[in-house]
């Protein structure tokens, strides 16, 4: 099952890292292979949200995400194309100042893809992600 944990300095407090991580709908302005990101129900700290992303192929997919603000987000799969898409951010004030940002992303694919592309995708992409997150975070609140 490729997975990944990693994690980024991001210089703005928690509280904005995480309204910038639940701003969804927001996403595809955010990250380049997000076409889509619709807020189905909101029910106090938790979403369902339908995405579509080109990753190689469109993936079209909901998760159910449980926001404990301004500390973490965690996710799991409702429904999709995959076995399994659970993941979180957890957020950490650093002392000084911004935020450490550890993202963890498990993902299976249920269509036969061959575990070095699964694996390709999740190595490539979650740098990428994470890099665009802190710079849109930061511009968005940069003082």
């Amino acid at each position: 099952m490729p997975g990944t944990q990693q994690t980024i300095d991001i210089a703005v407090s928690p509280e904005a890292l995480f309204d910038v991580i639940t701003d969804y709908e927001r996403y595809p302005q955010i990250l380049d292979e997000m076409e889509e990101a619709t807020v189905l129900s909101r029910d106090g700290d938790t979403a369902d949200v339908r995405f579509s992303v080109n990753l190689i192929k469109r993936f079209k997919y909901t998760l159910t995400l449980v926001e404990h603000r301004p500390a973490s987000v965690r996710w799991s799969l409702k429904e999709g194309p995959f076995k399994l898409s659970n993941g979180s951010w957890e957020l950490q004030p650093i002392v000084g100042g911004g935020t450490r940002a550890l993202y963890t992303v498990e993902v299976e694919v249920a269509a036969f893809v061959p575990k070095a592309v699964s694996n390709r995708i999740v190595g490539k992409t979650v740098p990428k992600l994470l890099q665009s997150f802190k710079s849109h975070a930061e511009r968005l609140h940069s003082s």
